[in-house]
């Protein structure tokens, strides 16, 4: 898009309007040519709108400020909240548990023969829930939140 293409706003609109003035109090435009100019003003969109009324006077002409084209979104970040686990760590922690299982059925089958060995099942699901904390609990309530 080429600069006079630009759309303006009423700052732009305000200073040509003051232009036009100045050049009237100059004696260079009479009053209802200032008025019809004024009026083309308030219906300009574009930059070439406004200069096309200055074409044939001298200074002042509106400014314009630099185009500022918007600059590439920032990739989105997922925060983590402080202490918050790691997701594969957390994972490793859950899958923790089926293993102890597995673990103990065939420790208690091949080498252990009591069935103590089997406490290990819970100590370790207590063991990873403490590590891992109530994560479910904590993502539906950050779902609620939004």
């Amino acid at each position: 898009m080429s600069e006079p293409d630009i759309r303006i706003g009423d700052t732009e609109r305000e200073e040509a309007l003051k232009a036009l003035g100045e050049h009237m109090s100059a004696g260079r435009l009479e009053l209802d040519e200032y008025g019809d100019r004024s009026a083309q003003v308030t219906t300009s969109k574009t930059r070439r709108d406004l200069l096309a009324l200055f074409v044939d006077l001298p200074e002042p002409h509106p400014r314009f400020g630099e185009v500022v084209r918007p600059a590439a979104p920032a990739p989105v970040v997922a925060k983590q909240e402080p202490g918050a686990i790691p997701p594969v760590a957390r994972r490793l922690a859950n899958a923790l548990v089926p293993v102890t299982g597995l673990v103990c059925v065939l420790l208690f089958l091949t080498v252990v023969k009591s069935p103590l060995i089997f406490l290990l099942v819970p100590i370790i699901a207590i063991l990873a829930g403490s590590i891992t904390g109530d994560q479910r609990g904590r993502d539906r309530d950050r779902r609620r939140r939004r």
